[in-house]
């Protein structure tokens, strides 16, 4: 049998060969926890990565095993590429799970408490407290929290209240009867969200130390009787709810995006319940009626070794003036050839400036536009806003722009998950000052990163683009690695402004010039180019592919990556999530190696390098490969054509691929291991391009 037919004989769609795409969120959830016991790193920033992992089981449990959930109910023996049914995702998410919260309050009481306690930050438990914190948190209490304390007795009048999501709540046991005679034997009690969940002891009326906290949970479990005057409590428990948070609206039955997103957004605080935690010290009698109540089996139910949100702990970080026990200090920089020309048209045209966030500065993104809002040359700005806030200096700009009477058209991805709220009060800010606004196109996320700007140069109408792999957000930009390219190459800003007139006018597409589109030729597009550096291969020429990405889902170019690997082709993956593809399978992927960045920075960019035939092609995208990201969003995908630029994502790309100190490589079992340093000298991809940043 010839190699050819022995490589077609494998079939690349059995379930062994691909990773439940839950399973490895959870995965990555435990490599991001697992830099809280890197003694190398900070202390607060251990403090940090321990919150940021159980921040992301929030979101996983919201979104993610919602979603499982719901497949459960719908159609139990449905089995994903995998082969896992819904309700055997579930089992092996459960053990998954508990096993993770439960090193991460291990962590917490056994790590990093005591290490912040020997640097005089302490979390003084109540059955600690001296007599003068006792006498000012009770004042505290009395004087800040029972107003605005509201128990619910539970009874015939008083049913079981709703819980909001992830609200911090109490459940509490008494005996006796209230000043009518009642006495269901239950309360609850809801924490307002408004209020402070560390409350910082002052060191002066309390003899306390200067970094002394109390956990508003703890305040309340002391003075919880004056709630209840006449009566005895004989218990009191933390509890919180999950709920589904990943809504749903109809496009073929909606007539006004705007209203229907707002609608679901009011009910996302009451979705189905996913997941229950409370105070391991809770009896098993109130936890079977907690269970009861939200209609929830135990095997979605987390007994918690301390504050039932551990993600609130990140306070300390912002209340704790201690700079030697967080990251150095780091000021990114603003490229030299924008430092020495202040117009920065005049510099664009010279030629292509890539930058590299948060190692360059965003402020150059912001002054693009801050400039196209007063160079009356500019005659129109087109930007996609996917996450940006409304008090942004990109939105500032936009404003300004509409005011000198520049046409201005923003394309808002209302849908932007989690960020709703704050894209519909964007929109009507940007519509009070006569911006065009559109919301995209029904059925598909507008996740595309571009802003074209319309300038007048003599008898000549040129286009500026800056196109790029993140959000337009300031604030993230800092430390979410990603690319943006500004350039006012011809066709690329052509290209752009026909992306923009689909969005706009629902226009047929039509042929771009150098952009790969999703969901129209993107996902073809890779393939093909996968599939020539096979040909290549198979053909004795140089073939070789190099793709940074967030994850790695969608099926058919995970296929076509299995059969370049077949083929003889070098195929090095740098993702930093999820990642379907099981590397390391004989007669299918052992020349794949997939490895994960975890480190101070967020890894964010999309970058897709071709080795050509010697020829090499590098695109930048806002797309990973995912299903949605190919057929259910708008996204770019731009070529970096210039051979400095070229060069310099391939160096970026060298060093990820040679980082020893935060790289994670996955085994073809799904976990993931350390990188080793047998015979290497120690080597940090971000921190490497801190320093050359800098030089």
């Amino acid at each position: 049998m010839e190699i050819k037919d022995a490589v077609e004989a494998i079939n690349l769609q059995k379930p062994e060969l691909y990773i439940n795409r839950d399973l490895s969120v959870l995965e990555f959830n435990k490599r991001v926890l697992a830099q809280a016991l890197d003694e190398t790193i900070p202390l607060l920033e251990r403090l940090n990565y321990l919150c940021i992992s159980c921040s992301n089981l929030d979101e996983f449990y919201e979104v993610r095993v919602a979603s499982v959930i719901q497949m459960a109910s719908m159609d139990a023996k449905v089995v994903g590429i995998d082969g896992l049914t819904p309700h055997e995702q579930l089992e092996l998410i459960s053990i998954q799970a508990h096993q993770l919260v439960d090193d991460q309050y291990r962590i917490l009481n056994e790590i990093l408490i005591p290490k912040l306690c020997a640097e005089n930050i302490r979390f003084i438990r109540r059955t600690e407290w001296t007599e003068a914190q006792q006498r000012w948190l009770a004042t505290y209490f009395n004087e800040e929290l029972l107003p605005i304390l509201t128990p619910v007795g539970l009874d015939s009048a008083h049913p079981f209240p709703r819980i909001l999501n992830k609200s911090l709540n109490f459940i509490i046991s008494l005996t006796g009867k209230d000043a009518f005679g009642r006495n269901s034997g239950r309360a609850i009690l809801q924490a307002p969200r408004a209020l402070p969940r560390l409350i910082q002891l002052p060191a002066e009326e309390t003899q306390s130390g200067p970094a002394d906290f109390v956990f508003l949970s703890s305040i309340i479990h002391a003075f919880i009787s004056e709630l209840f005057n006449g009566m005895t409590v004989k218990g009191c428990y933390q509890f919180r709810v999950t709920r589904n948070s990943d809504f749903f609206v109809d496009d073929d039955a909606i007539d006004d995006l705007l209203l229907a997103v707002e609608g679901e957004l009011a009910m996302r605080n009451y979705g189905d319940e996913v997941r229950l935690e409370i105070d391991a010290q809770c009896p098993d009698e109130t936890v079977s009626f907690l269970l009861s109540r939200f209609e929830m089996t135990r095997d979605r139910l987390f007994l918690v070794d301390g504050p039932v949100n551990l993600n609130r702990l990140q306070e300390i970080i912002v209340l704790v003036n201690r700079p030697e026990l967080k990251f150095p200090s780091f000021k990114p920089v603003v490229p030299h050839q924008l430092e020495r020309n202040k117009d920065i048209f005049a510099a664009i045209k010279r030629h292509d400036i890539l930058l590299h966030h948060p190692f360059e500065s965003f402020s150059p993104v912001v002054e693009f536009l801050r400039q196209a809002a007063v160079s009356p040359d500019v005659l129109a700005i087109k930007q996609t806003l996917y996450r940006t806030g409304a008090d942004s200096p990109i939105v500032s700009a936009l404003v300004k722009a509409a005011k000198a009477g520049k046409v201005v058209t923003v394309v808002i991805e209302l849908r932007a998950r989690f960020d709703e709220k704050d894209n519909i009060s964007l929109a009507a800010k940007l519509q009070e000052s006569a911006v065009h606004v559109v919301y995209g196109v029904v059925g598909y996320k507008t996740h595309a990163k571009m802003c074209l700007v319309l300038r007048r140069e003599g008898k000549e109408l040129r286009n500026y683009v800056h196109i790029a792999t993140g959000n337009y957000h300031p604030k993230t930009a800092q430390f979410y690695t990603d690319y943006g390219l500004f350039s006012c190459d011809k066709e690329l800003g052509e290209d752009v402004r026909r992306v923009f007139a689909q969005l706009t006018s629902l226009g047929k597409v039509s042929k771009l010039n150098k952009l790969l589109q999703s969901p129209f030729t993107l996902h073809s597009g890779l393939i093909e180019k996968i599939e020539r550096e096979s040909t290549n291969a198979r053909n004795g020429r140089p073939a070789k592919i190099i793709i940074q990405v967030n994850a790695v889902v969608e099926e058919l170019l995970i296929q076509a990556l299995y059969r370049a690997s077949q083929a003889g082709v070098e195929v090095k993956l740098i993702v930093r999530g999820i990642c379907c593809l099981r590397p390391g399978v004989p007669g299918v992927s052992e020349n794949i190696e997939v490895r994960s960045i975890i480190g101070r920075f967020l890894e964010h960019a999309r970058i897709y390098a071709f080795e050509n035939d010697g020829n090499p092609e590098i695109y930048a995208s806002s797309a990973d490969l995912m299903n949605r990201n190919m057929f259910r969003r708008v996204e770019i995908c731009f070529p970096i054509a210039s051979k400095k630029l070229h060069n310099r994502v391939m160096h970026n790309l060298g060093l990820y691929l040679k980082d020893n100190l935060q790289a994670w490589l996955l085994q073809s079992d799904g976990s993931y291991e350390k990188s080793a340093q047998v015979g290497q000298d120690p080597l940090s991809a971000q921190t490497s391009l801190m320093i050359e940043i800098q030089a």
